[in-house]
């Protein structure tokens, strides 16, 4: 009787630490247009019913912080009780005996982290923000706002090419994106209820492998302005604010410091992930609009200067991009044998591919350059490769699928491990990276915090280092410019526009940071509408497509289709690319799976779209 009863409660603890998992989850990834607020009371109160009353801080805690929530959601509390309740939410996360109420406390209290403009509304406001408001998940978290359930519906009807326009409506990358887009619209995909997010960037790619996006024609551009907008740095910021800004019939010259246009999808990520070939079929597609002149290996202002496009633009935007490389500044970090992990894959971008035969390589970082550097050294012929990260695996930023393939094709991860110098030989000659064991702390602003554990240095030997350790800015040129000396950022409006400077806007990783190609569009798009209302225009973008009328939603349940890749022994000879498409079959197998949010339960899509 008594191993039943302990069996018993086994499970039950099980059960209850999954459901705090799940909910926890929900609460912080709560769809856009939600009230996180409510989500948030509405796990409260299922946490609550759940508690077995032998604790105060759990029976009689939680119960009380359901009130002060309650009382925050519908307007009528203040600032102290707001105080109060986080206060209490730290006396229970303290001092209950089980998950059930500390779990609870502890998911409150990062809600009131996550959440707290939201909170300030409520209390201050005595309602919700005014952006919420049932939207499109995968619309909505898409930072560029492509209209997804209608091009999934038009490649469900094999109309490619009309897919392919529907993308370019807010994205003129559809091909780039295809390939290595980081696809945040699948997150919050509601067929995840059912059974399990659609494959969006799969379908993505099925419909450019079927019709080249050079080879389907764009929009025709309006009537033309007059007017001429300089965009300088042709990356994918830029080169969308000089698609869109075409269409619009102003003339665009985009100055590019490289050889070639196209930023870090043309420099900084190797072939074997996005070919340059396909790149290439974006970039002639937003050129054939015809109002655009791309002039490369011009540098701004060392070829021509700021006064020079004052006098001869009308408008000027500024999308530089981050493409220096960072390195760790340790001893020994200016041996020979170091390398700024983005300069090296910028030089393999330009086909200057290094021989690694014999060596042995160990990068520095975490993120996707990292995975990049790291595999593009294993297809250079380096005899070992190991990244070093001075956090867990699960931590790591890079995209999981990258640390999967980098594993498969050879790659050593050694977690916990902090670079603090570079041993070398007499002549200078990197022979060893020193690492400092590291040990998991507390957990800061969602990430564990990691600090030196109690345990000797350690020597790994190796004779290239390669550090991945972020990108840095080249704004020096552009001081005036309403330039973050401490991040080297432009500081610009809500509507990309530098405040000191009229007619001057800004946008991409030179104003958030570095971040994802598709977030680069996204500002790209946003600062060529705020042009175009800047020269007194309101321009739409002509033509039209005939959407397919939604159909009823397949709710039966079906896998996900996951892309695969190419054998690990036969894709780490050589930079050709690695993923494999969909099949006809498993395309319209996904476009099925699509629940059309866009119709059933949230309204049409209004705003957001040039």
């Amino acid at each position: 009787m008594y191993s039943q009863t302990v069996i018993y409660k086994n499970e039950m603890n099980e059960k209850t630490m999954k459901f705090l998992e799940r909910f926890a989850k929900r609460v912080k990834g709560s769809p856009p247009g939600v009230c996180p607020l409510a989500v948030q009371l509405s796990f409260l109160q299922s946490a609550r019913s759940q508690t077995c009353g032998k604790c105060v801080p759990c029976r009689d805690g939680l119960a009380q912080v359901e009130i002060m929530l309650r009382d925050i959601v519908d307007g009528k509390a203040d600032l102290n009780t707001l105080e109060n309740m986080e206060e209490l939410c730290h006396i229970i996360e303290d001092t209950a005996d089980c998950a059930i109420g500390y779990e609870a406390a502890r998911i409150v209290l990062e809600s009131v982290e996550l959440f707290r403009d939201e909170y300030m509304s409520h209390i201050k406001e005595h309602r919700c923000q005014k952006e919420v408001g049932q939207k499109i998940p995968c619309v909505s978290y898409c930072p560029a706002h492509v209209d997804i359930p209608n091009y999934i519906a038009l490649i469900g009807e094999h109309r490619y090419a009309d897919a392919i326009n529907c993308i370019r409506l807010d994205n003129p990358f559809p091909t780039a994106c295809a390939f290595i887009c980081e696809h945040p619209c699948e997150e919050k995909c509601r067929r995840d209820i059912l059974d399990s997010p659609i494959n969006i960037r799969g379908l993505k790619k099925f419909a450019v492998d079927q019709i080249s996006a050079d080879q389907v024609r764009v929009p025709e551009c309006n009537v033309t302005t007059g007017k001429k907008i300089a965009v300088i740095g042709g990356g994918p910021s830029g080169l969308t604010a000089a698609y869109y800004l075409s269409l619009m019939g102003h003339k665009v010259i985009v100055f590019e410091k490289k050889e070639m246009p196209g930023g870090m999808l043309r420099y900084g990520i190797p072939n074997y992930r996005l070919p340059k070939d396909r790149l290439d079929q974006d970039i002639k597609a937003i050129l054939s609009t015809g109002n655009i002149e791309i002039r490369c290996k011009v540098s701004i202002p060392e070829d021509i200067s700021f006064e020079e496009i004052d006098k001869n633009y009308d408008a000027v935007y500024i999308s530089i991009g981050a493409q220096l490389g960072r390195t760790v500044d340790v001893p020994g970090s200016h041996a020979n044998g170091v390398y700024s992990a983005v300069d090296v894959l910028d030089a393999i971008g330009r086909g200057e591919k290094p021989d690694y035969t014999g060596k042995r390589v160990v990068v520095v970082g975490g993120g996707n350059v990292a995975m990049d550097a790291s595999r593009s050294a294993i297809r250079c012929n380096a005899e070992e490769v190991t990244v070093i990260y001075r956090r867990r695996q699960v931590d790591m930023t890079a995209l999981p699928s990258e640390i999967q393939g980098a594993i498969e094709e050879g790659v050593e991860l050694l977690t916990l491990n902090a670079p603090v110098g570079v041993e070398a030989d007499d002549n200078n000659n990197v022979t060893g990276l020193i690492m400092q064991p590291q040990i998991v702390a507390a957990y800061r602003a969602g990430r564990p915090a990691v600090t030196a554990a109690n345990k000797d240095k350690e020597v790994h030997p190796c004779d290239i280092v390669l550090m991945a350790v972020g990108q840095d800015i080249y704004s020096e040129p552009f001081a005036e410019y309403d330039v973050n000396p401490k991040r080297k950022t432009f500081n610009t409006t809500a509507t990309a526009r530098l405040k000191s400077h009229e007619k001057y806007f800004a946008g991409g990783d030179c104003v958030f940071g570095p971040s994802t190609v598709i977030k680069a569009v996204g500002a790209g798009k946003v600062a060529a509408i705020n042009i175009d209302e800047y020269l007194g225009y309101h321009h739409k973008i002509l033509g039209s497509i005939d959407y397919p009328e939604p159909k009823e939603n397949d709710r039966t349940h079906i896998g996900r289709v996951h892309l695969t890749d190419r054998s690990a022994r036969e894709r780490k000879k050589n930079f050709e690319p690695i993923e494999n498409g969909m099949s006809y079959d498993e395309a319209m197998q996904e476009c099925r799976k699509c629940l059309r949010c866009d119709h059933f339960g949230c309204g049409v899509v209004e705003g957001g779209r040039v």
